[in-house]
């Protein structure tokens, strides 16, 4: 399963990276609206967890 975490706290996005990959899955991480939409039109992601309020656009506008 492949997942796309969007969120701009680096320490947040690394705890969830980190745990998602220690339980078997791929992750990439997205810091900004913005790369975050780019990774998920181009990429086929199982699962997106987006924060609401990022720098650039939303996590409701990339959905």
């Amino acid at each position: 399963m492949r997942i796309l975490v969007v969120e701009d706290d680096r320490k947040v996005a690394s705890f969830l990276e980190k745990g998602l990959r220690e339980e078997g899955y791929a992750v990439d991480v997205a810091h900004d609206g913005d790369e975050g939409s780019m990774k998920a039109h181009v990429h086929d992601y199982d699962l997106l967890l987006l924060d609401v309020m990022l720098p650039g656009k939303s996590g409701l506008e990339i959905v």
